[in-house]
């Protein structure tokens, strides 16, 4: 069967939500929002859930089994995959659009899986001229041998929301991190502590190759961007962030670098620290921290305040990314 040809009618628009991932719980709330913000007038919007155990459920929340789950999704016109962290966002949806033929927004397998691995994309900024924080690869044969010496971050390799990110100021903290994070990922980075301001950008791709960046957004908050500060409203959003221009083209030049260098298509958030010293051996200039390529996504989601910040509110913004996917010559 062959995927349906957009015509004049309203664009059939599957919205996925949740997945087998400890961010389930964000991914639908981003999942509900956009789909209550498409445009009934433009969308039929068919709505689909992965329960925490990886079964896909319908809009009733009936089981439909993958077979059930990629007949829907061929009978659809586009795709839009709102679900964070692994065995979605890692390019595993990605992939089942690909193999049903099927369009999708947001970025491919390639692009998605090199995302969500902390180390590889930090060797790919490496690569393309963009500072990260000096760091280690752990894995369980290795964890036994690393010593503390100085502040670090724990986190896994490959989770979000801050889940499984501790904050290590003094010796007695590291066991204690590192089996928080191998706990989510048997591969585990420990990273310098970057002290400076935690300033966000948003880069989108259009179909003629061009990028829009989005305002940088500054996140004020008392130690560590964790998970209760993401989610519990405690964090204070500055935007736009107070950046010298010199700083905000910085920004803009290493977001795109590195959006690109990835592979990214659709709508990418690309985080960095603005340090306060420059290291010994180092540049000045924005330090790259992580690129979520299927960021937050409820209308007071960072990625979305961004770009609502340039003139574009929310609901236009689902619609631009949705009639992208569908456009000749899509990027990624």
């Amino acid at each position: 069967m062959s995927a349906p040809t957009v015509g004049a009618g309203r664009i059939r628009v599957a919205v996925i939500g949740g997945g087998a991932s400890c961010e389930h719980d964000v991914s639908l709330a981003s999942a509900a929002s956009v789909a209550d913000h498409l445009d009934t007038a433009a969308y039929d919007v068919v709505r689909l859930t992965i329960d925490p155990h990886g079964t896909w459920l319908d809009r009733e929340g009936r089981p439909v089994g993958l077979t059930g789950a990629a007949c829907l999704l061929r009978r659809c016109d586009v795709v839009l995959p709102v679900v964070h962290g692994p065995h979605g966002e890692d390019g595993t949806l990605a992939a089942l659009c690909d193999l049903a033929g099927v369009p999708y927004v947001g970025s491919g397998v390639r692009a998605g899986a090199l995302a969500m691995d902390k180390w590889t994309t930090k060797l790919v900024a490496n690569a393309v001229g963009v500072a990260t924080a000096p760091g280690v690869l752990l894995t369980p044969a290795t964890r036994a041998g690393h010593r503390w010496t100085h502040p670090v971050v724990v986190k896994p390799v490959a989770a979000g929301s801050s889940h499984g990110v501790t904050l290590v100021d003094e010796p007695a903290g590291l066991d204690d991190a590192l089996a928080a994070a191998f706990a989510l990922d048997d591969r585990v980075l420990v990273e310098d502590l970057v002290v400076g301001r935690e300033v966000d950008v948003a880069v989108l791709s259009r179909p003629d190759g061009s990028r829009v960046v989005s305002p940088a957004l500054e996140i004020v908050v008392d130690g560590l961007f964790g998970f209760e500060e993401k989610y519990g409203g405690h964090a204070d959003f500055r935007l736009p962030a107070a950046i010298s221009e010199t700083e905000r083209k910085s920004l803009k030049d290493a977001a795109v670098a590195v959006y690109d260098a990835l592979g990214c298509a659709g709508v990418a958030r690309v985080d960095f620290f603005l340090p306060d010293q420059v290291a010994p051996g180092s540049t000045a200039g924005p330090v790259l921290n992580e690129v979520n390529t299927m960021p937050g996504f409820t209308a007071r989601s960072q990625v979305p305040r961004m770009f609502a910040a340039a003139g574009l509110p929310y609901a236009d913004l689902l619609d631009l990314l949705v009639r992208d996917a569908l456009a000749p010559g899509r990027p990624g």
